[in-house]
């Protein structure tokens, strides 16, 4: 057996999406398909703060009334100025009825759903390249107008 170290987390920030309406395309033939546009929010890190930017999109697959594939892109812009393309691969899933709840719009306890993401940046500024060199893992909550996360760097 390899004697490999378990990677620490080390907190990275704090991120509160707000969204609009779904747009519902409809059951397909990979499940029904939804799209939440992102109209701004906030980012929190440990020394440093961002914007969401409008504009980017919440890209929803319902595989079955448990479970929902996410894929959000939205760009963010920190206080310094620097813009970061952000794309962030999430699992939802929770009991049939509180799916049903949460597509619905309405408001759901946190502790209700496994909310698990993968983001990744992309930015052309040189002191922020370390982002597109690292990975990082999260955990969320969908709320009836915002998307709030807790992303960890996998260190």
């Amino acid at each position: 057996m390899l004697n490999l170290p378990t990677p620490p987390l080390n907190f990275f920030a704090d991120f509160s999406v707000q969204v609009d309406k779904p747009q519902e395309v409809g059951q397909t033939h990979h499940g029904v398909r939804r799209l939440i546009p992102i109209l701004g929010g906030q980012v929190q890190g440990q020394d440093w703060t961002a914007r969401v930017l409008p504009g980017g999109a919440d890209f929803q697959l319902i595989v079955n009334e448990r479970m929902a594939e996410l894929d959000a892109r939205y760009t963010i812009e920190t206080d310094g100025g620097d813009l970061i393309y952000v794309q962030n691969r999430a699992v939802r899933t929770a009991a049939p009825e509180v799916m049903a709840r949460l597509v619905r719009g309405e408001a759901v306890p946190p502790e209700l759903v496994y909310f698990r993401c993968s983001p990744s940046f992309e930015t052309a500024s040189a002191s922020l390249r370390w982002i597109t060199e690292r990975l990082f893992v999260g955990t969320g909550a969908r709320h009836p107008d915002r998307v709030v996360m807790r992303l960890f760097e996998v260190a």
